[in-house]
């Protein structure tokens, strides 16, 4: 059988980046895309140490004129792997709804433009759809309403396509990881000067990022979520839903049980406390 191909957004780093490389080194040919390929060198340096290539090609997935524009030329695809997205720091009263609408664009329309343009060659192949969502799609963390705001979306869209993308033979599934250790938390969109501008919110703000430097300080790898993804692009029968680390289940499952939301607040309300 033919090579298979995947694609794969948001490869310059993180997460990204390391399932390219493992991809490739499963056998899949990798096109690997990203919004600006000048920052493409680490991920080629990657692939270079691995003894493989990768496809790099550039696509801003806030834009469906260049998303078009990229899946039109492809004549086969296999795989959709969604992985670009930007964190965001903020909370509504001292920001503007123009950052929650940035947030939105990138985490849950991109999304959207990048599924929608891969789906007649996914139909065609009989390929998967998998997207990189967050423990932040099950539950709403403090100080990350806009982003947890686009993963539920994001969760609540692709857990509602999978039985139809299923009749026509395509796969969906989200994968959730916890806490990683890469660029993606320095990347992370601030409202502004976090504890400056974040007026009465300032104490509560201040213990959040206090939780959250700890957290991250044992974080997963990139390797590592990046193995559960090659697994799930070569499943037989993928899962819908993949937690990607022990914490990230205890995490979600804190969720599953709670019918009230009274658990789930009185986890994250230590956040900030």
């Amino acid at each position: 059988m033919s090579t298979k191909t995947v694609l794969i957004t948001g490869t310059s780093s993180g997460i990204g980046l390391a399932t390219a490389v493992a991809a490739a080194r499963g056998g899949w040919h990798v096109i690997a895309t990203m919004r600006d390929t000048a920052k493409a060198g680490a991920l080629l340096a990657a692939a270079e140490e691995a003894g493989v290539t990768v496809d790099v090609r550039a696509l801003d997935v806030t834009d469906p004129a260049a998303v078009q524009a990229c899946l039109a030329g492809l004549d086969r695809l296999d795989a959709l792997v969604n992985n670009a997205g930007a964190g965001h720091v903020g909370t509504l009263e001292q920001e503007g709804v123009e950052d929650v609408r940035a947030v939105m664009e990138v985490n849950f329309f991109g999304v959207l433009h990048v599924t929608k343009a891969a789906l007649p060659l996914l139909r065609a192949s009989g390929g998967r759809v998998i997207t990189v969502s967050s423990v932040g799609g099950v539950i709403g963390q403090p100080f990350n309403e806009a982003y947890c705001a686009a993963k539920f979306a994001v969760e609540g869209f692709m857990e509602s396509l999978a039985p139809v993308a299923a009749t026509v033979g395509v796969s969906v599934s989200v994968v959730e990881p916890g806490a990683v250790a890469s660029e993606f938390v320095s990347n992370v969109r601030l409202a502004a000067d976090p504890l400056e501008q974040a007026g009465p919110y300032a104490p509560a703000l201040s213990a959040y990022l206090e939780r959250t430097r700890a957290a991250f300080a044992s974080a997963q790898t990139p390797q590592d979520v990046a193995a559960q993804m090659v697994e799930l692009l070569a499943a037989e029968r993928p899962a819908f839903r993949v937690l990607t680390s022990d914490a990230a289940r205890a995490f979600a499952g804190t969720k599953l049980g709670d019918l009230d939301g009274s658990a789930v607040l009185a986890l994250t309300g230590a956040w900030v406390r």
